[in-house]
Formats: structure tokens, sequence, C-alpha cells
């Protein structure tokens, strides 16, 4: 009967050990968003092309927004809103002085001129996404139309991602800009970076542009990711692997600083 007992145990703690998370290869995600789009329809091909769950992030204010988003659509990319805020100009940008009435009917306008949009980030912004009241009134309004929103973090002063954190809105920030610097040498280095932070606390969020360079090391590099240990995932599932918690570059203990 003893021994019965313990090999019933040491099989529970076989089990138990089986379903630990720490004896499970850590996992190193990775996501891509590549900015500006709509503007130039054979550079912009150049992205949907890219091997992997690139999101298309498309400006209304652009000559192709509307056709690249059916392209994009139709090629299976997610499409999000790339919505100009001060210091951006344009018909449909955000600016700080502007009432909560012209900022929801530029919304809606660029809602309207980018179809099949899943959720949206900001283009340039870092005036506007230190606006809190305004980035509240946002998340209230992409809660409210079913989409999420990713704080391409334009400034250390954003406080676009803890207003969405408050409401639980579905959303994630920006962890590396890839190409600051138009350099294959240094947008290799950042996309390094990338995976380095992977690696380190699990996942990373890349935003990039279709420049050439760009476009060069992602079609070189992008095929690499998995025998590096990354999974390259889309922007929804991070949203999910995430859960709304600010990484340590955001704030702390999971919440926005």
């Amino acid at each position: 009967m003893r021994f019965a007992l313990i090999i019933a145990l040491l099989c529970c703690m076989a089990g138990v050990a089986q379903a630990n998370p720490a004896n499970q290869p850590h996992k190193a995600y990775l996501t891509l968003i590549i900015d500006d789009l709509g503007q130039n329809l054979p550079r912009d091909r150049r992205v949907l092309a890219l091997p992997g769950p690139v999101t298309t992030a498309i400006m209304p204010d652009t000559p192709h927004a509307a056709e690249f988003a059916r392209e994009a659509h139709k090629a299976g990319k997610i499409v999000i809103l790339h919505m100009p805020m001060d210091p951006a100009t344009g018909p449909f940008a955000w600016h700080p002085e502007l009432p909560i009435e012209e900022l929801g009917k530029r919304l809606d306008a660029a809602f309207k001129a980018v179809p099949y949009t899943a959720g949206i980030n900001n283009h340039m912004g870092s005036r506007m996404t230190a606006e809190p009241g305004a980035m509240a009134w946002l998340m209230g309004e992409l809660q409210r139309r079913h989409k999420f929103f990713v704080d391409s973090r334009t400034s250390a002063k954003t406080v676009a991602a803890a207003e969405a954190q408050k409401i639980d809105l579905a959303h994630v920030s920006r962890d590396v800009f890839l190409d600051d610097e138009r350099t294959e040498a240094a947008i290799t280095t950042q996309l390094q970076t990338a995976i380095k932070l992977a690696h380190k606390q699990g996942s990373a969020v890349m935003i990039g542009h279709p420049y050439p360079q760009t476009l060069a090391v992602l079609e070189r590099e992008l095929p690499k990711l998995k025998a590096q240990g990354i999974e390259w995932i889309d922007i929804k599932l991070m949203i999910s692997v995430r859960s709304n918690r600010a990484m340590a570059g955001h704030g702390k203990d999971g919440i926005y600083r």
C-alpha cells in the first residue's frame, strides 16, 4: 500500500513538473507594424510581400489609402489607421486646441478614408498624446467602436496607453523604432535590439517605415527569426500576450507611468 502511494505521489509530481511553465522553453514574441502606408503602391506592396503577419498602418490623407487598405485586407494583413496627431498637420490631424466635437469629426472621416481597420496608432503626436482629456475621450470612443490602440510612443510624455489601460481597452505600446536612422546597418542593429528585448521580457513591438533600407533589411532578416528563437505574431495576438500590461520600459509593475 505504502509503495503504491509513493508511486502515485511521484507520478503527480512529474505531472506538476510537466505543467510548470518554468520547465518550458521561454517564449519570445515579436510583432511588426509598418507605418506611413498609402502613399506609393509599388513600394507599399513590398510590405505585403513580407513573410509574416505584418500590420499595415495606413495614413488617411494619402492618395492610395482606401485602395491599399483593400489590398492589405485581401492579403490577410491586419489594417490599422495611422492617425495624424499634432505636430502632424492636414485635414485629419488632431490638435490640442480643437474641441472634442471636431476631433470626433476628424476621426470619423479618417476611418471612412481607411476601410477594414481593426485599430489605430498615432502618426507623430508628441503634443497630442500628452493631452489626458483628449486621450481619455479617444480610448472611450475606440472602445465603443470595438477598435484597439497602439501607442507609438513618439514622446516620453504620452498618456495614451495609460488612458487605454484605465478602461481596459485592448492596446499595446511600441518598444523599438527600427529606422530613426535610415541605414541598413543601423536598422539591422535595431532589429537585433528588438530580438534581444523579446528574449528578455517575452515580447517586443517594432515599428518601421517603408523606406528602401528598412524593407531590404526586413526581407533579408525576417526569415531568420525562427532560427533565433523568435515567434513572429500578429498585433492582435500580441495584445492578448501582454494583457494590457505595461512593459518595463513603459511603466512599473504593469502600470503605465
